[in-house]
């Protein structure tokens, strides 16, 4: 798995893809140890069926207190999610959460272009373009949780 400090976006996207896994070949749980914790966890949390376990939902947390953040005083990032915010609306209006965090949305976004991607259907290039914004975003969230972690 990855290591939430090097690269906390990669470590929340391969935590919600093993949970789905999971969900999905229930009997692959005790063929790797961590498949065997996570299944453990997942059933002690009450997210077998859907939702994420709290390594997770912190991990999220932990983002989405960066981006606040950045909003405060980054302005080039300021820009960057000023100019994701409408497709972001119209994402989240699709969704049957609304009111999900701006990180959130964006995670959610690129996870499931990733599983269109995995079933071979085709995504539009205004999707695509809006995925690549959002994981610039979650990219920058990474590198600067990274560098956080470095001078704490």
């Amino acid at each position: 798995m990855t290591n939430k400090k090097n690269d906390i976006f990669a470590y929340v996207f391969h935590l919600w893809a093993f949970e789905d896994y999971l969900r999905a070949f229930p009997q692959h749980a005790d063929s790797k140890q961590e498949l065997h914790e996570l299944n453990e966890m997942m059933h002690r949390e009450g997210v077998v069926d859907s939702g994420h376990v709290q390594l997770a939902q912190i991990a999220l947390r932990e983002m989405e207190e960066l981006h606040e953040e950045q909003l405060q005083v980054n302005a080039i990032y300021r820009a960057a999610i000023i100019r994701l915010q409408p497709s972001l609306n119209i994402f989240k209006a699709k969704t049957d959460r609304p009111t999900m965090s701006d990180i959130e949305a964006c995670l959610t976004l690129v996870y499931q272009t990733f599983l269109l991607r995995m079933q071979k259907r085709e995504i539009s290039p205004e999707t695509a373009a809006v995925e690549e914004q959002a994981k610039k975003i979650l990219e920058l969230i990474s590198i600067l949780y990274r560098d956080h972690q470095t001078t704490v």
